[in-house]
């Protein structure tokens, strides 16, 4: 059975080669690509990890490339964005170049809202915009919002905004305003008591979940800003909020994650669709790294 490296493994230059033991968060993701390989390997396909951003690369040679670990795409969009357009034709990408594009912004929320999906889109604040926070937040009955850029990850530029304290942030976004669009959310309290839900999904299918919870005094549950994440069983409704969230998408995402939590209304909402570079945690359940290799070689055909 041939192993020959046949899938690239999608990584940035810092995670391309990492050494072993250095840091925590590079083992997770050396844990997270040798699961992977291992279960592509076992059904005669090599892969191997390569920076996107690697000039010499002949993506022709690969016949398929799988995002994975491609965290500073936000940081050099423009760049990835040209990349995306020159590699689509070249290889194979996953998940596929049209879908990649719909969810680097997040104004996809509005679509799934409109789709049937409840999610958490709130104010759209186009770049340029004249738009004051006292006056959004007033004109939409906001007591306590998210801001953050419609292209993120990580946080970035994302700061929670209480109405009394809206003066003290309406020249951060009036300057990012000049930059870029923004969208302001309403805060949703179930994110500070207890935690964000993710659901992995897979060829379709949720494969198991976990609970992202911040450090206490924050609001952002990402481990970049110290959140931790915990096992999670998901419920039948979380199941079939995931499941049908990702239906929705066209053509249809061969892995992702959504996060959802409870809104102030009680009702079970979308707050992001990860489907670019998700972080799966298979490590947590190894079995997903079985059916996302099925799924890959299945497309590789």
């Amino acid at each position: 059975m041939s192993t020959s490296p046949k899938i690239a493994l999608l990584t940035e230059d810092r995670y391309e080669d990492p050494v072993p033991g250095h840091h925590w968060y590079t083992d997770n993701i050396l844990e997270e690509d040798r699961l992977l390989a291992e279960g592509l390997r076992a059904r005669g396909v090599g892969a191997r990890r390569i920076s996107w951003s690697r000039a010499e690369v002949d993506w022709s040679a690969w016949p398929l490339a799988l995002l994975r670990t491609t965290w500073d795409y936000v940081d050099r969009f423009d760049e990835f964005m040209a990349w995306l357009g020159r590699v689509e034709a070249r290889t194979t990408l996953l998940n596929p170049p049209s879908l990649l594009r719909w969810n680097v912004d997040k104004r996809y929320l509005w679509e799934l809202e409109r789709r049937g999906v409840h999610s958490v889109p709130g104010v759209l604040l186009e770049q340029g915009s004249p738009a004051t926070l006292a006056e959004l937040m007033q004109a939409h009955g906001l007591d306590e919002a998210v801001l953050k850029p419609v292209i993120s990850s990580g946080a970035r530029h994302t700061q929670r905004v209480r109405r009394h304290e809206a003066a003290g942030l309406e020249a951060f976004l009036a300057e990012r305003l000049r930059h870029e669009a923004m969208m302001l959310q309403p805060f949703q309290r179930e994110i500070v008591e207890r935690g964000e839900v993710t659901l992995v999904v897979i060829d379709g299918a949720v494969t198991h979940g976990l609970r992202k919870v911040a450090k206490p005094g924050d609001f952002r549950v990402q481990d970049d800003h110290g959140g931790t994440v915990h096992p999670h069983e998901p419920s039948a409704d979380e199941i079939e909020l995931a499941e049908r969230a990702m239906a929705t998408c066209d053509p249809a995402p061969i892995y992702g994650r959504v996060d959802m939590v409870r809104d102030n209304d009680g009702r079970l909402a979308v707050m992001e669709l990860e489907l670019v570079e998700p972080e799966l945690w298979l490590r947590l359940c190894p079995a997903a790294a079985d059916r996302l290799a099925d799924a890959v070689v299945r497309t590789l055909g």
